[in-house]
């Protein structure tokens, strides 16, 4: 390939500048389709004891069903956001919201648990397209000086989805079934595929020469599935510890393969994850602040959703409502920041910002008890949110203005897999610590009323309402006490966040959709 030839193809997107009107339409189905899969992981939590009741499922199967979407979505998100570097986007997003589509149905018609499960994979995998794609596109179409004006509401998308996603489930379930939390999914999700159809107009510029290495994929994929198996299980009573036999040879066997990617990657002619674009100083601090930014918005959901439902005694559908203190701080953050970025093109000290706050927010939730006053709890989510949504799309945008438009897919989709991955490993670390915390403090309780009892107070499906009340109160107090320790667990990780992003090279915001052409030859040509 001559240096004309890659000239010629870098030029390419910036003849398509679009008005802010037609990146509205754009968005409009770009942002239908990511809250469509959002909120279909989040849609479930309320809904899955209803769920793997009626199908007789296990405990086991219980965990699986979240774990097997994850899974799904984190492997192959660096695959999708590598497919969008080399072949047309438009045609990508659009296969990733029929895939989805196709597992939500699957899904909502399933007769047994085994099908559900792999229903939830198919689903996974079109939600790893849909975070990688949208992202991609929108780095595609917009310079980064505008970028962090529509990445705003990219943002808001996420906080909605996210903390929506359980009340609309419990909802659904009482109302009108179950197997509807995975219908009313399709309709948005086909609406988003024919406003895309309609409003994307993306041309594709290709490589000779350029193919997938699927060996990379493959080890990489096998590599995060054994240690996501192994974060979701470690630590429970029924499976094993998380200092033990089997989580030294499960972790073992993680890392080996991901020693071999690394290896595979490096000799690659076109690896999946370039490695020269993910040890750039920008990506790796990046990568490395997501990873927290994903304790905080997967951890905190889910366990101030159970701290509201069994320490408070609230239901789901109030439980949801409770959360919407940290959706409106998520909103400002995200969208607030988002203008000010485009209006100013100054976005480190947003991001700085927002680390701090995600941290303060944690310390706060770190003092609560059983007793803690709802407003009181309502201003720290309201903190954490506002810093979360100031983080999170803000470190893609920081990403997105080191790279080529040719390698902005998959260096968002590194970012976003590492968000996901974080979030993951989080969610089950954080469970596994107040699972152990609630166990203790229960044990003391039934102690005090004379009850010789070894059994924990954590488990999943616990029907609080056919305890005795002086049981469901000890059950309730644990519960309360033990939360707050885990948010201190997640505010020393966010301390990790605070470092990475103030060593972030503070670059000024560029104006055009690619680098400029010499600069641009010599990243392309580093990959």
């Amino acid at each position: 390939m001559t240096n004309a030839d890659i000239t010629a193809g870098q030029q390419a997107p910036t003849a398509q500048l679009m008005t802010h009107r037609e990146i509205l339409e754009v968005l409009a189905g770009l942002l239908a389709a990511l809250f469509t899969a959002l909120i279909s992981s989040t849609i479930v939590s309320t809904a899955l004891p209803t769920i793997i009741g009626d199908l007789n499922g296990s405990q086991t199967q219980y965990a699986w069903v979240i774990t097997t979407s994850l899974l799904a979505t984190a492997a192959s998100t660096p695959i999708w956001g590598k497919l969008s570097d080399l072949y047309n986007k438009k045609v990508l997003v659009q296969s990733a919201i029929v895939v989805f589509v196709v597992g939500s149905v699957i899904a909502g018609a399933s007769q047994n648990v085994p099908v559900l499960l792999g229903a939830r994979v198919i689903q996974g995998v079109g939600m790893g397209g849909l975070t990688a794609l949208v992202v991609a596109i929108i780095g595609t179409i917009i310079p980064p000086r505008d970028r962090g004006r529509y990445s705003g509401y990219m943002g808001a998308v996420m906080a909605v989805s996210m903390a929506g996603g359980p009340v609309l489930g419990g909802a659904i379930a009482d109302g009108l079934g179950w197997r509807w939390c995975f219908y009313v999914c399709v309709p948005l999700a086909v609406i988003a595929l024919f406003l895309l159809q309609k409003t994307l107009h993306i041309d594709t510029t290709r490589v000779d020469g350029v193919r997938i290495d699927w060996l990379g994929a493959t080890l990489l994929t096998a590599g995060v599935s054994v240690l996501l198996v192994w974060v979701s299980f470690a630590g429970k009573a029924t499976y094993y510890d998380w200092i033990s036999t089997e989580s030294a040879l499960m972790v073992g066997a993680g890392l080996l393969l991901l020693i071999a990617t690394v290896v595979v990657e490096s000799k690659a002619s076109s690896p999946i994850i370039p490695l020269k674009i993910v040890t750039e100083r920008t990506t790796a601090l990046a990568i490395i602040a997501s990873v927290a930014v994903g304790v905080g918005l997967f951890g905190a959901t889910t366990f101030l959703g159970q701290y509201f439902q069994t320490a408070r005694g609230y239901s789901p559908t109030e439980a949801g409502l409770l959360t919407i203190p940290m959706v409106l701080g998520m909103l400002t953050g995200s969208v607030g920041s988002g203008q000010l970025i485009t209006r100013f093109g100054k976005w480190k000290g947003f991001v700085v910002g927002g680390a701090l706050l995600q941290v303060a927010g944690f310390l706060m939730l770190g003092t609560i008890d059983h007793e803690t006053a709802i407003w009181v709890i309502g201003v720290m989510i309201a903190i954490l949110g506002l810093g979360t949504g100031m983080l999170m799309q803000n470190v893609v945008l920081a990403v997105q203005n080191t790279v080529s438009v040719h390698n902005v897919g998959a260096a968002s989709s590194v970012v976003a897999f590492f968000r996901t991955f974080g979030g993951a490993i989080g969610v089950s670390v954080l469970g596994s610590i107040l699972a152990t915390r609630v166990t203790d403090l229960t044990a003391a309780g039934f102690a005090k009323l004379g009850i010789d009892t070894h059994t924990p107070g954590g488990g999943a499906n616990l029907n609080l309402q056919a305890l005795p009340a002086p049981v469901q109160d000890v059950i309730r107090v644990a519960y309360g006490d033990a939360t707050g320790r885990i948010f201190l667990v997640a505010a020393a990780v966010a301390v990790i966040t605070v470092i990475a992003v103030c060593l972030l090279p503070n670059k000024p915001l560029r104006t055009t959709i690619d680098l400029k052409p010499s600069a641009a030859d010599e990243e392309y040509a580093k990959v």
